[in-house]
């Protein structure tokens, strides 16, 4: 069986043979000729905004291809990494039927999902020490396992799994694996997103929300096999990503330098954070972070939350997560802001 037909045999059969709908824009290539569109029923007068954007948003995609060194066949966008994930959800797992694995604690949107879709899950928690099972997650493999989710940093835990045990995971499993990098740019280890010609059923999910800074706009990436990406366009809304967002993540795209250097002062207040932690009595560990945040155990954490939120200062309880009980997780700020956090603790530390 070849790379396609082991992809379309993942896929849920429904997908493979779905005729998705044609958007007016999405029926001709607009290429570089001036036209008179008629096509749309849009109100004609331009504004700026008044025309439907590209389906395909191929002159971003063609931007991204440069970036990431793969071909625009390898890329889908999906409104944030949720839309995406959720796509994945739908093109591959047969509601009743197929299975997804998590690997908790870990980030809780896989599970939502998993939920909306009604795809059951299986669990293989993370070691002790918040490490990948692969001996767990090779024993609940079965043909009805068609998805595994590895956010890499971890979320909520911050550190990153080892490159070689992500890669025994994906040469044993069958089925898609899907590496979540939602926080890469912070991590030492280098992304994978190199590793999609070797491995067709590998899929890297990336973002514009965190180092990048456009949460608010909304842009989450998958990269993959074409095969993948085909039938993620098949589900997804006809005109899914807007003209505005485009053009913002464009001209991001040419600001790397400055994200480059937001990314290292935020390494630099991140040490400081870590340095003043060790001096506040009450927090009783800081877990090793490879991202923009760290999971802290306190002596009591929905006190220390409640008095940080009364301080002003919003962070995450993240005692709900499987082995993470009286933990806290606290985003890297400003200087400013990193400042009145450690005031703050310290007000606190009686």
């Amino acid at each position: 069986m070849n790379d396609k037909e082991q992809i379309l045999a993942w896929a849920r059969p429904e997908i493979v043979a779905l005729k998705p709908y044609a958007s007016a824009r999405s029926e001709f290539k607009l290429g570089d000729r001036e036209m008179i569109l008629l096509d749309a029923n849009e109100n004609p007068f331009n504004n700026g905004i008044n025309r439907y954007p590209d389906p395909m948003q191929l002159k971003l995609k063609k931007r991204l291809a440069e970036a990431k060194h793969l071909a625009v066949e390898q890329i889908f966008l999906g409104n944030g990494s949720d839309d995406v994930l959720n796509q994945l959800m739908i093109a591959f797992c047969t509601p009743g039927k197929d299975k997804a694995v998590l690997l908790p604690p870990t980030f809780g949107m896989y599970q939502v999902c998993a939920s909306i879709n009604g795809i059951e899950t299986l669990e293989v928690p993370l070691t002790a020490d918040f490490r990948l099972d692969i001996a767990g997650i090779n024993a609940v493999q079965s043909s009805s396992t068609k998805i595994i989710f590895i956010p890499s940093p971890n979320n909520p835990t911050g550190n990153c799994f080892a490159l070689e045990d992500i890669k025994r995971i994906i040469e044993g499993f069958d089925g898609l694996v899907v590496v979540d990098e939602a926080y890469v740019e912070f991590a030492i280890d280098k992304s994978v997103i190199s590793w999609i010609d070797e491995y067709p059923n590998l899929v890297v999910v990336q973002t514009f929300s965190k180092a990048q800074g456009l949460a608010g706009l909304r842009l989450g990436m998958a990269f993959a096999h074409p095969e993948i990406i085909g039938l993620m366009n098949k589900v997804k809304a006809p005109y899914n990503i807007n003209v505005l967002t485009q053009n913002e993540v464009m001209r991001r795209l040419e600001e790397q330098g400055l994200i480059q250097q937001q990314v290292h002062q935020i390494k630099q207040e991140k040490e400081q954070l870590l340095l003043e932690f060790k001096s506040i009595a009450f927090i009783k560990k800081v877990f090793p972070s490879d991202a923009n945040f760290f999971l802290v155990k306190m002596d009591d954490s929905k006190r220390r939350y409640n008095e940080l939120i009364d301080r002003g200062i919003v962070i995450r309880d993240s005692s709900k997560n499987l082995n993470c009980a009286n933990t806290l997780r606290i985003t890297v700020g400003t200087p400013d802001e990193n400042n009145a956090l450690v005031i703050a603790l310290r007000s606190m530390d009686k």
